[in-house]
């Protein structure tokens, strides 16, 4: 991880879910599995609201966001935090 990432500012849930994700390196969650840990089984909205804030996180940490690094879309099963 380079030191720009710590100078990020971010929305409270795109700091929690980039603090998920990186605090479980290389392994891989749906986007169910996100939505439950970060906004819980109250929360009214659904899974597609991980994804913009994936998008919204990768715009802010990665170099080139449509090709990431960091954040990565692991296809028909979630995302990942690669280190």
């Amino acid at each position: 991880m380079n030191n720009s990432l710590c100078k990020v500012k971010t929305a409270n849930r795109e700091f929690e879910l980039l603090v998920f994700l990186a605090d479980n390196p290389n392994i891989v969650f749906s986007k169910d599995q996100l939505f439950e840990k970060i906004w819980g089984f109250d929360y009214v909205g659904d899974s597609a609201t991980v994804a913009v804030h994936i998008n919204r996180i990768r715009e802010k940490i990665e170099k080139d966001p449509a090709n990431p690094k960091y954040i990565e879309t692991v296809f028909l099963a979630g995302y990942r935090f690669n280190i």
